[in-house]
């Protein structure tokens, strides 16, 4: 009868389920697609990523803005997403409402890979950037994918951006540079060293990660990666450097 009783209860105990984890971090500025969702600054009902901009996770690898998750709204490119004016390097923030042990964040313009800034499997900070430098002037939509060190989960934003040349575009935690005084055009001051303001590149930085075919002015030379490098001083790169001199501006 005990042993009855016994296994009546142990059918009727509730199943305990480990709780999901808690989600996890979006692009706020310049806005990304579930942003402007959140925000209400779309002219469309964008369903329930409205309430959850943080939650667009899914498997590595994905191309999809909305990584193939459930929120297949921010992979419709026929609606009419807000777009951003910017310069052609431009600070993007995120806001982590989970900071996820990371490998890398990727930026893709268009589908084609623009940047990558490793965080060695570390916990990033809740308002960690990232400046992109070099961005090709014209209507373009920048994917990012956070990936996970410890998942086989990435985090997909898409941002759209009207890209016009000029300085650094900064999100909430500032630029680099900007304006008259470097960026892509130079002002009176001109590229890096300046003087006679005709270097069209923008000025390298110290801090910036660059890819094969980007190209900075520095000394009022202009320089173009061979590989992605940071830190990589063009002016002492030499002939078996990560960078090709190209020259006087």
């Amino acid at each position: 009868m005990i042993a009855a009783v016994l296994g009546v209860a142990a059918i009727a105990a509730p199943i305990v389920v480990a709780p999901a984890a808690s989600a996890h971090g979006w692009i706020t500025s310049p806005p990304s697609r579930q942003d402007n969702c959140a925000t209400g600054a779309t002219s469309f009902d964008c369903g329930g990523v409205k309430y959850e901009p943080q939650s667009v996770e899914a498997p590595k690898g994905s191309m999809q803005c909305s990584g193939g998750s459930g929120f297949s709204i921010l992979d419709d490119n026929s609606k009419p997403w807000p777009r951003k004016s910017v310069g052609s390097s431009v600070t993007f923030q995120w806001k982590l409402t989970a900071a996820h042990n990371t490998s890398t964040w990727e930026y893709f313009v268009d589908g084609k890979l623009h940047q990558t800034f490793s965080q060695g499997g570390a916990q990033p900070p809740s308002n960690i950037s990232h400046t992109l430098t070099n961005l090709p002037s014209g209507n373009h939509t920048i994917l990012a994918r956070w990936n996970v060190s410890n998942t086989v989960n990435a985090f997909y934003n898409c941002v759209d951006l009207t890209v016009n040349g000029g300085g650094t575009t900064g999100g909430t935690t500032g630029g680099t540079t900007g304006g008259t005084t470097g960026g892509t055009t130079g002002g009176t001051t001109g590229g890096t060293t300046g003087g006679t303001g005709v270097c069209t590149a923008p000025a390298w930085a110290a801090g910036s990660v660059y890819t094969g075919g980007n190209r900075v002015s520095y000394n009022n030379k202009t320089y173009e990666a061979k590989w992605w490098n940071t830190g990589e001083n063009p002016g002492t790169s030499g002939q078996w450097g990560a960078w090709k001199d190209l020259g006087a501006c």
